[in-house]
């Protein structure tokens, strides 16, 4: 039986639940002061799918409106949240910091000074901002460039992730890399080896004129809600979506559109066929599927003859795959395989769209690279309403790789540096776990992050806190407390308290997952003395390289000259350098591919056969594991600790097959084990639910503990998913491990009491609180 605080799975994502959350927002926030924010002329804080912007707060690149989702009203509450006050670090111990969650260190408040971290200190104090840009200035001064690295969130804008970028590059370092190696890099390798491109050729409209979505691995209901307006015009036109994930969610069955009277009463089915495979079995499924379309005479003949290459060998390998190898590496039935293998050789206009369920493998690249292949065996990239859709994560995550935050340069921008009288370094830069690899070893020094949670981003969460504490100084810039700040503070910490996206002084601009670049307008600062990313940045490059070069930092805090240097030196971002005149946004140049043609050397897209990868056996008590996020989540930060489209209350749970809790005697909300030779995590409730048998789920961050650190040897993406692992019932005392076990959880207990008695002394003194 579950708890008394359990909640109820609802019959679809969306809805009243969705509607009702909204009004706690505003009742939590103020209506008035949320409106404003929602509808101020600023792109989206949440996912990449395109919000915001000139259009409007609550318009999609389309001009729909109005476009809001949960995830842009969890990420708004959060910057208008009361800020924190000096005491707070006086009262709070890193040791007190570890102890919280995920969510309690966000709700604990805005950042809105300086904060700096000994060598050998127990607790953060606060310092001036003269002070906190010198201490990382002059380390940075007696730091071999070789010896640092600068990692990039998808919250910054482009101007900011193009600014530090250019500092780190003349500073003297190629480590320079985002958070796309964590996620999506696997897409842009993969899609780059094909077609030559590293994104999507598709533009919002196309999913309103297709006929067939495959959406492989992963839950825009939770994840992207604004893509389910999208999918339920994609279904009334009489359009079909095929969802390929080893679990059944909810709101991709089933979804009610709270902007849309009709689907708010009656809910819009969004799976027409739900394809339930095995973790790591996409290539099976897909290999089920080519050979079905290849047996129906429904390749596109003439469109593989002209438009690619290496078809031949391809083809081979479908022909020679045995069914049965498919049938058991994808977990479905070969009937099944035939059936949707049918459905789309009868496809007109097929899209093709995928998460990390597709990226977080040993073998991302293939996998994607099967994605393009199918989609060239059907003619389905060069027209609209057909083409390639990786669903990007952080609204800024493609934005900041187009201004060249990646190790190496494309060569068309390199002689652009060159020619401009820009030096750059010339040995490898290191992809990320590169860099924590180099950290852990004593090869790296300095650490940079302009936003995000690199510790909770990471694989085996044991080694990247072991890593980043080996560094003498990490810099973050956030707008909040992550457990970053805690678990991961090197010899000597500073965290520059940084504005959010609508408080900013400048103009700025970001990229939708589109290739739509939208400008965004700022606007009044919620907190005094909080500064925005460019300042902070000019500030300390400033200080750190001072006037040598051609670069005039002291005035690099300007946006408009920023997006003067990327408009000369980033191809295909001219139009950027007046934007903030124009107003004009505009779509990247030769990336929508809606005729005959690929960006690569010969003009052709390339099929790779690639076979059917190995994956964990499961048996017993083994079992293949995916982390997840939560609907009450945005990457690693948790807005609220339950998980509403799965019914679940609580964050501590490993859900399960039921028939696969019978096999192992296991009853629901039982304590199990899960346990592999990276880590093990204890004390988890499993819980029966509707996923593939022999796989299992639990939530990322926290299963970052079970994570090894394998990664796609082509794009250098973590494994994620396809984790295998032990469940075992958890013993009744567990000698040594239990008392640790109870210190953790007395130490939770009281920083949870004493960051209540700190927020109650805060809400009594409503005066000092800058917030609007």
């Amino acid at each position: 039986m579950r708890s008394e605080n359990s909640i109820n799975k609802p019959d679809a994502g969306g809805g009243f639940h969705a509607l009702k959350y909204s009004l706690s927002i505003g009742r939590r926030v103020g209506f008035w002061k949320l409106w404003k924010a929602m509808s101020s002329k600023n792109a989206c804080k949440t996912c990449a799918l395109g919000m915001g912007g000139q259009r409007g707060g609550m318009r999609n690149e389309l001009g729909h409106f109005p476009e809001v989702c949960k995830k842009s009203l969890q990420a708004m509450a959060a910057d208008m949240q009361g800020k924190i006050e000096g005491r707070f670090f006086k009262e709070f111990s890193l040791n007190a910091l570890k102890a919280m969650s995920p969510r309690e260190l966000e709700t604990s408040g805005r950042l809105t000074e300086p904060v700096w971290k000994a060598p050998g200190a127990t607790h953060y104090q606060t310092i001036s901002w003269s002070a906190a840009v010198e201490k990382v200035a002059a380390k940075l001064r007696h730091t071999p460039p070789e010896q640092a690295f600068f990692y990039f969130s998808g919250r910054s804008s482009n101007e900011a992730a193009f600014l530090l970028q250019l500092f780190g590059r003349l500073y003297g370092t190629s480590h320079i890399n985002n958070c796309s190696y964590y996620c999506h890099q696997a897409s842009g390798v993969g899609l780059t080896g094909a077609i030559g491109s590293g994104t999507a050729t598709v533009d919002a409209s196309d999913i309103d004129h297709a006929d067939l979505m495959f959406l492989i691995g992963g839950n825009p209901a939770s994840n992207h809600p604004r893509l389910m307006t999208h999918l339920m015009r994609l279904r009334r036109n009489g359009g079909r979506v095929v969802v390929v994930n080893p679990v059944k969610e909810t709101g991709l069955v089933k979804f009610r559109i709270p902007s849309d009277v009709r689907s708010m009463i009656f809910g819009t089915m969004i799976a027409s066929d739900y394809a339930q495979i095995k973790i790591g079995g996409d290539i099976a499924f897909m290999l089920g599927v080519a050979k079905t379309v290849v047996a129906l005479g429904a390749i596109d003949e003439a469109y593989v003859k002209n438009q690619t290459v290496d078809f031949q060998s391809f083809l081979t390998l479908v022909n020679a795959a045995d069914w049965q190898d498919i049938v058991a590496a994808s977990g479905m039935p070969r009937v099944e395989l035939e059936r949707i293998g049918a459905i789309y050789a009868k496809s007109e206009k097929a899209i093709f769209a995928w998460t990390m369920g597709i990226t977080h493998h040993e073998f991302g690249v293939q996998n994607v690279q099967w994605i393009v292949n199918l989609a060239l065996l059907r003619g389905m990239v060069g027209k609209q309403g057909a083409g390639l859709m990786p669903i990007r994560g952080h609204s800024n995550v493609q934005g900041i790789g187009s201004v060249g935050v990646t190790p190496a340069l494309k060569s068309a921008v390199v002689e652009r540096y060159e020619a401009n009288g820009l030096k750059l370094p010339t040995h490898r830069g290191f992809d990320t776990m590169e860099c924590m690899d180099a950290a852990m070893s004593g090869a790296m020094r300095v650490g940079w992050a302009l936003g995000g949670n690199l510790y909770g981003s990471n694989p085996d969460a044991d080694y990247a806190g072991k890593s980043l504490n080996e560094l003498d100084m990490l810099v973050y810039l956030n707008t909040s407390l992550n457990t970053g700040h805690a678990h991961a503070t090197g010899k000597e910490t500073i965290i520059f308290p940084v504005l959010a996206r609508d408080e900013e002084p400048y103009k700025t601009t970001q990229e939708s997952m589109f290739n739509y670049v939208r400008l965004s307008d700022g606007g009044k600062t919620r907190y005094e003395g909080v500064r925005s990313e460019l300042d902070i940045i000019a500030d300390v490059a400033t200080a750190t390289l001072k006037q040598s070069g051609p670069i005039d930092w002291h005035s690099m805090r300007d946006a408009n000259l920023v997006r003067s240097w990327i408009a000369r030196l980033v191809p295909g971002f001219e139009s950027l350098g007046n934007i903030a005149e124009t107003k004009k946004e505009f779509h990247v140049p030769g990336r929508v591919l809606h005729k005959d043609g690929f960006p690569t050397p010969d003009g052709r897209a390339k099929f790779h056969a690639h076979p059917i990868p190995s994956v964990p056996k499961t048996g017993g008590a083994h079992f293949n594991l995916m982390t997840v996020r939560s609907e009450g989540q945005f990457n690693t930060v948790v807005y609220e600790e339950e998980d509403l489209y799965r019914g679940q209350e609580r964050r501590d749970v490993v859900l399960m097959h039921p028939d696969d809790m019978k096999e192992q005697s296991l009853v629901e909300n039982q304590k199990v084990t899960l346990k592999n030779s990276t880590g093990s995590m204890h004390g988890l409730l499993v819980r029966p639910f509707d996923i593939k048998r022999g796989n299992i789920l639990a939530y990322y961050p926290e299963a970052n503990v079970l994570v090894p650190r394998t990664v796609d040897r082509f794009s250098k993406t973590p494994a994620f998913k396809c984790i295998s692992v032990l469940v075992s019932p958890q013993e009744a005392s567990r000698g040594g491990g239990g008392g640790s076990m109870v210190e953790v959880a007395n130490q939770r207990h009281w920083a949870r009491r004493m960051l209540n008695h700190v927020r109650t002394a805060m809400r009594g003194k409503k005066s000092r609180l800058n917030a609007c």
